[in-house]
This record gives structure tokens, sequence and C-alpha cells, in this order.
């Protein structure tokens, strides 16, 4: 089957297919890192996390049309405005979804998977009934547009480029606050031993609400991120929700490495073996490796040490 192409041929069309999958491994961090957060700290199985996406997309779908209507001089750096807006509504309202509905459920996953999954198709009609059942389209700023050339045949995409640089900086911010700042020593308090956090004087309640709130905010940026490869539509979460909790799970709930890890892992392998078959049997492939390796690893690739 290589017959038809040289080395330098081959070669190239390895790095296309793996600078497609650093773009895929972005979207999967994205999602994956609020689902990981969530998931990893309360036990709550999110199944509206695609919609905190999608909510995050449309905010930035209004943000162009209202600087390419009001304010064109600025339409060049509406997208950085775009993103904290998205971040704020959906973590407000996720902040908002936990307090009426999901600190009634702790301690039961199930009902927190059914109670999401009913959630989600309501957040769906609420989009079709004011956005429209259509898909729309993010109009870019010029800068985004066109393509970086690497070599003669070699040519990547600038907003491409931008999703994994954004990555990268989340990524970043992500750690640091959950690694080294006051209010990320008491998340992982709680998530390690939640009776002893509250009698040392830690309002769970609170620690819970906040981080349920940032989860769904990074999903916000993820929806933001996601306008630049693909369109929005009510259902277009529902696309990405398997695949982060496989990411999630393969990785290691509640690890941060494991998730980067897993989604590297997933999405370098699916976007490889797109190369040799089709769309629909790499992932099929890939997913069948990723169960077999939770097999013998069930509890994924970084597992979390818990104090009982």
């Amino acid at each position: 089957m290589f017959g038809d192409y040289s080395l330098g041929d081959l070669g190239s069309i390895f790095v296309m297919q793996g600078f497609a999958g650093l773009i895929l491994f972005s979207v999967y961090v994205l999602m994956a890192l609020g689902l990981a957060i969530i998931f990893g700290q309360m036990g709550v199985i999110n199944m509206a996390h695609g919609e905190f996406m999608i909510l995050g997309a449309y905010v930035t779908w209004m943000t162009s049309s209202f600087f390419q209507s009001y304010l064109p001089s600025l339409f060049s750096g509406y997208f950085f405005l775009a993103m904290i807006l998205a971040f704020v509504a959906s973590g407000a309202l996720g902040m908002l979804v936990e307090w009426v509905l999901i600190r009634h459920l702790y301690k039961r996953p199930l009902d927190t998977l059914l109670a999401t999954w009913g959630l989600s198709l309501i957040l769906q009609q609420a989009y079709r009934s004011v956005f429209g059942a259509r898909e729309v389209g993010v109009e870019l700023p010029q800068w985004m547009l066109g393509s970086l050339h690497v070599t003669d045949s070699i040519e990547v995409p600038i907003n491409g480029v931008f999703v994994m640089c954004l990555t990268v900086l989340i990524t970043v911010g992500v750690a640091y606050v959950m690694y080294k700042s006051r209010w990320g020593r008491q998340v992982r308090a709680v998530v390690q031993n939640r009776i002893m956090a509250g009698a040392v004087g830690i309002n769970t309640e609170k620690v819970d609400r906040y981080t349920f709130g940032l989860g769904c905010g990074i999903a916000g940026v993820a929806g933001s991120a996601f306008t630049m490869i693909g369109s929005t539509g009510p259902t277009s979460g529902q696309l990405y929700i398997v695949d982060t909790f496989l990411v999630v799970v393969f990785g290691g709930a509640a690890s941060l490495l494991g998730t980067i890890a897993s989604a590297f892992s997933i999405s370098q392998t699916q976007s490889t073996l797109e190369f040799f078959l089709s769309g629909s049997m790499a992932k099929v492939l890939t997913l069948l490796a990723v169960v077999g390796i939770l097999m013998l690893r069930p509890q994924g690739l970084f597992a979390l040490k818990v104090r009982k």
C-alpha cells in the first residue's frame, strides 16, 4: 500500500497526521481537564459536560457576531474576550446546577448519571429553542487564518497552533491552581479524606461548588476552541462526551498527569490509524485497545491513592 509514496511523502504524511493528532489531543485535554476535576473529586458522572462546552461555543459565536456588528475595528481581538465570557458563563451555570441539583446526589453516582443525562437533554432543547436547530459557524480573525509552511510539503494551520498553545496555558494554570494554591490544597484534602477535611475546618460544600464551577468553566473554554475546528449546534457536545470519559477513565480519575498522558495516547493512536483505515474503524480499534488495557489495569494509567 506504500508503493505510490516515496519515503519523503510518507514522512510528510505521518508528520501531518501527528499534528492532526495534536489538535485532537488539545480538544480532548480541554474537555477532560474539567471532567477529571469533577469526577475525581466528587464522583459525579456529568453527562451534561458536552452541553457546558457548547454553551461556551455559543457565547463565542455571540461575541463574534457582536463585534462584527458594533465593534468591527476591534474584531481581531474579540476571541480573547470570548474565552473569558465563555469561562464565566459555563462556570456560573455549573455552580447553579451544583447548588440546585448535584449537591443532593453526592455518594450516589448512578443518580448523578441519570440526573445530568436529563440535564443534557434539557440544555440541548434550550439551545435549540434559543439559537435554532441549525449549526452556526464563528468568523475567525484574519490572523488566525492560513497556514505556517514548515517545509514545501508540510503546512500547519495557524488556528491549530493557537488551540495547542491555549491548551498548554490552561493546563499549566490548572496545575498551578490545584497544586500550588491554598484552594487547590483544600480540594486535594477533600479528595483524599472528605470527613477529615471537614473536621479541620474546610468548607467542603463550598469547595465542591467552586470545583464544579471550575470544571464547567474549563469546558466553556474548550467550547471556544471547538469553534475553530467545527461548527456549533445544539447536539455538538455529544460528539465528544464518550471520548472524554474514555480519556478520564483511562488516565485515572483525579490525575492531571494521567489525563494528559491518556489524551495524548488516544488522540495519536486514533490519528495514526486513520491513515491506514477509515475513521470509524480507527475509533473502534482505539476503543478496543483502551478497554483491553483497562482490563489489565482497571485503576487507569495513574491511580490516585485515597486515604480511607
